[in-house]
């Protein structure tokens, strides 16, 4: 055998070597760590989709697996070193948690939805037939109804929950032509009266809403889109829409130190750009989600109830302001929990 021949065979014989190792390689996957309330829309719809549509334009085969947990509980499980590469949570304060972590490196607020994957408004579940008659805010605080609503510490929704009655208040004392100290008084006393009647403070949106299901409460303060699909299936629960209520924006990150040290980047800004495009975008508004992509969110305008005063976070002056006002020590809500104990 001459010397090239054997060269060959040598060469041949290490492909051979290596084939069953390329053949038994685990597939790459992503980690999705996300907040509980979209659980059914990512598991059931976004995320097939997407490993489906990978394959198709690249031939690879990939995983992405998820993980649910309150947004807060979320947010600090990833500092605490869950290796998620992707962070879908229900507040801009989560998602803040891992940037001044040095966790997510890059500008997240990049792109037309600025970070913002989908969108929603708080609103008042209640029994079939509204037995309380509830129709807003004040009516949380008569005496005879028990509210529920999962508590701030663990859960992003819960802080849009007391946000929405904050807000509210602020937009009615105005209204009433009170000056801007005594709308906010007004507002802390509103969010302080509702408090003494919340039965049950869970940990998370979703285990507030199983807490409804299971007949606790005459009223839960939740997300539009966790009563919606409910709702269409036949549960005996009804919607009422606050004339005034939040604007709840839902980030979504890529956690870049994660994703790059798992050698998944490119699978990572391909499936947050893939929750952005219209197929991703009208799977959630299926589950009840409002959409930020502009094209999904025109044909489905008429999908959704449009209250005549709502606001965000922004024109009640920002996530500090807003933290400081209702969740620090001296904050509208903190008083009122240690009050109603």
């Amino acid at each position: 055998m001459t010397i090239k021949t054997l060269t060959s065979f040598t060469a041949l014989v290490s492909l051979f070597a290596i084939l069953p190792a390329i053949a038994d390689a685990d597939p790459r996957e992503l980690l999705l760590a996300a907040y509980s309330v979209p659980k059914e829309a990512y598991e059931k719809r976004i995320i097939p989709a997407f490993v489906r549509q990978w394959k198709q334009k690249t031939g690879e085969t990939i995983q992405v697996r998820s993980s649910f947990a309150a947004s807060g509980a979320q947010a600090r499980a990833i500092v605490g070193g869950l290796d998620a590469d992707i962070a879908a949570l229900s507040l801009e304060s989560d998602l803040q948690q891992l940037v001044k972590a040095g966790l997510v490196t890059n500008d997240w607020k990049q792109g037309s939805q600025k970070g913002i994957v989908t969108t929603s408004i708080v609103a008042l579940g209640v029994r079939k037939g509204n037995p309380k008659a509830v129709q807003g805010w004040e009516d949380l605080a008569k005496s005879g109804v028990d509210v529920l609503y999962p508590s701030p510490k663990t859960s992003g929704g819960a802080m849009w929950d007391v946000i929405a009655m904050y807000g509210a208040g602020l937009q009615l004392g105005s209204r009433r032509g009170l000056s801007e100290a005594a709308s906010r008084d007004y507002a802390s006393d509103l969010v302080k009266r509702v408090q003494r009647n919340v039965k049950v403070m869970d940990k998370s949106g979703r285990e507030s809403v199983t807490t409804f299901e299971r007949g606790v409460g005459d009223v839960i303060i939740t997300y539009e889109n966790e009563l919606l699909p409910r709702i269409k299936q036949g549960r005996p629960y009804e919607l009422i829409f606050p004339a005034e209520t939040v604007v709840v924006e839902n980030p979504i990150a890529v956690v870049d130190r994660n994703a790059d040290r798992h050698h998944v980047r490119d699978l990572a800004d391909a499936f947050v750009s893939f929750l952005n495009g219209e197929e991703a975008q009208q799977a959630f508004v299926e589950f009840g989600f409002r959409p930020t992509n502009e094209a999904v969110a025109k044909a489905s305008a008429s999908v959704f109830v449009h209250p005549p005063h709502v606001f965000t976070i922004e024109k009640l002056g920002g996530w500090d302001r807003v933290f400081a006002a209702l969740f620090s020590s001296q904050g509208a809500w903190t008083k009122a929990v240690e009050e109603a104990r």
